[in-house]
């Protein structure tokens, strides 16, 4: 028998178990991303981005968030982010503010109809959440599973944050 041909070590390499759990978990992710996002838009009328600025907004109502920081958290360009905020003042979610500390930044904040919005958007979120990611897994593995999760996000910003220097 001679070497193994390359479509057979390409098709071990694909079947290989690190390839087939972050697979696993992306598609995972990825399908319960699509059912909120479906429920939103059906249900409130909002898709899971806007969810997610309404998150940031909602989370501190102290908290000052400028159109920079939500481009960061949500990993969008400053562009995408400012197409975002117009479609969401548009529809009333959010409002536009001059940062009384430096003129250059613009901060968003949520108006009450937007927040209203958020409190309903939460109640579509969580019967998705319990559904499709509670449910599933014993109380055990989905506390292992978060604990994970959160140690691979710290990892990823402990390592952002050597690269940056910071």
């Amino acid at each position: 028998m001679g070497a193994e041909s390359p479509k057979r070590t390409a098709a071990a390499a694909a079947g290989g178990p690190l390839v087939r759990e972050f697979g696993l978990l992306l598609r995972a992710a990825t399908h319960i991303e699509q059912r909120i996002n479906a429920a939103m838009r059906a249900e409130v009328g909002i898709g899971h981005v806007m969810f997610e600025v309404l998150i940031h907004l909602c989370r501190d109502p102290d908290e000052q968030v400028s159109q920079r920081a939500l481009a960061q958290n949500l990993v969008l360009t400053s562009g995408g982010v400012t197409r975002l905020v117009d479609r969401m003042e548009e529809a009333g979610l959010v409002r536009r503010v001059p940062s009384p500390d430096d003129r250059r930044v613009t901060l968003v904040e949520a108006t009450e109809e937007g927040e209203k919005t958020f409190l309903h958007a939460v109640d579509v979120h969580a019967r998705i959440v319990d559904r499709y990611f509670v449910a599933p897994v014993t109380a055990d593995d989905r506390r292992r599973l978060t604990t994970s999760l959160d140690q691979i996000i710290t990892a990823l910003r402990d390592d952002a944050a050597a690269d940056t220097g910071d």
